[in-house]
């Protein structure tokens, strides 16, 4: 299974708005024959890339998948009828699939005389999918707030300037998390101050083909119509609080543009505003990941990554679980995953 969640990452930047799914077969002795990962939408699965792989090999064979096989027929067959015409013998499971139209292959394989074995090592199996589990279970999608800071936590000097607080290899590294997401935030208070583009760009500044969709926060509708948001490098939509409904604050109602979102077909969200936005974003419980990148530089002054959040004392804190910590070039990326409080859904 852990084999299988290491090929499930290849599909990271690739997948969405599907899961990333990984698929080992072994011979009745315990070998390899095949492997597979899903590439992205409208691309064999997983188990179907495996079973080539391993051709007539497959029949007696055992199926190791990081998510339960589908039994939706979309632009790919069900991936249960393909593992039982294979004559795959036993089939183990690592996460279930929370998704309606496509759950209940564990029972159907069954019904169809495979043995099934389910919940196996679903730590790793969940770990590599988090973010459209977590996406397909609240009808929001994950969001990962980005951020980069100097030690003392400031993201810009007194005199407004914020380029660059991070070296080449972290804005490099901020690249590969874009193109992991299918939608970029920003607040509109970044957009008039820094004037981001938000788009995926390649090392020498050439943009990727596929790109995620960038959303500007923007209560009154002030962006600009000349704002780099707006090229058409990538679809933008500009979401206001005419559109969608204001917060009892008198600001966008986020849980309602999150909601939106999803139904777009969205499934993670990479959050790049500023200390308001990212402020209202943990307060109302929205942020599933945060993804730090720190800087070797002292400021003293300036702002901070966060605005008031109503925490008082040291114990309402929201607490995060520190799941990876890397250098970076000359920065640290700390990646943390939400520890206490539940994931908030949409109130819609």
């Amino acid at each position: 299974m852990v084999r299988a969640a290491a090929l499930a990452i290849r599909g990271s930047a690739t997948a969405l708005p599907n899961p990333v799914v990984g698929c080992v077969l072994l011979d009745p002795t315990g070998n390899v024959i095949g492997e597979g990962w899903h590439r992205g939408p409208g691309l064999p699965h997983a188990e179907v890339v495996a079973l080539l792989d391993a051709g007539a090999a497959a029949r007696g064979a055992t199926a190791v998948v990081t998510l339960e096989p589908c039994t939706h027929t979309g632009r790919q067959g069900p991936c249960t009828r393909a593992l039982v015409d294979a004559g795959v013998a036993r089939v183990v499971v690592g996460a279930s699939d929370p998704w309606p139209p496509a759950s209940g292959g564990a029972a159907e394989l069954r019904a169809a005389g495979v043995d099934v074995e389910t919940g196996v090592a679903v730590d790793a199996a969940e770990g590599v999918n988090r973010p459209w589990l977590t996406a397909v279970r609240l009808g929001r999608p994950f969001v990962t707030w980005k951020v980069a800071t100097t030690l003392d936590g400031r993201v810009a000097a007194v005199d407004g300037t914020s380029r660059w607080i991070t070296g080449a290899a972290a804005r490099a590294d901020v690249h590969r998390l874009r193109g992991e997401c299918d939608v970029v935030l920003a607040g509109i208070g970044t957009v008039l101050a820094d004037d981001p583009q938000l788009t995926v760009r390649q090392p020498d500044g050439v943009p990727l083909s596929r790109q995620p969709l960038r959303v500007v926060a923007d209560s009154l509708g002030r962006t600009p119509a000349t704002a780099r948001v707006r090229d058409d490098v990538a679809p933008t939509w500009i979401a206001t609080a005419a559109e969608l409904g204001a917060h009892p604050s008198g600001r966008l109602d986020l849980a309602a543009l999150l909601g939106a979102v999803f139904e777009q077909n969205r499934r993670h969200v990479l959050l790049e505003g500023g200390p308001r936005l990212a402020a209202a974003m943990v307060a109302a419980n929205l942020v599933d990941r945060v993804v730090s990148y720190v800087a070797p530089a002292l400021l003293g002054a300036g702002p901070s990554a966060l605005a008031d959040i109503g925490v008082t004392s040291v114990a309402a804190a929201p607490r995060w679980r520190l799941s990876e910590a890397a250098p970076v070039g000359d920065d640290v990326r700390l990646t943390l995953d939400r520890l206490s409080g539940e994931p908030a859904a949409p109130a819609l």
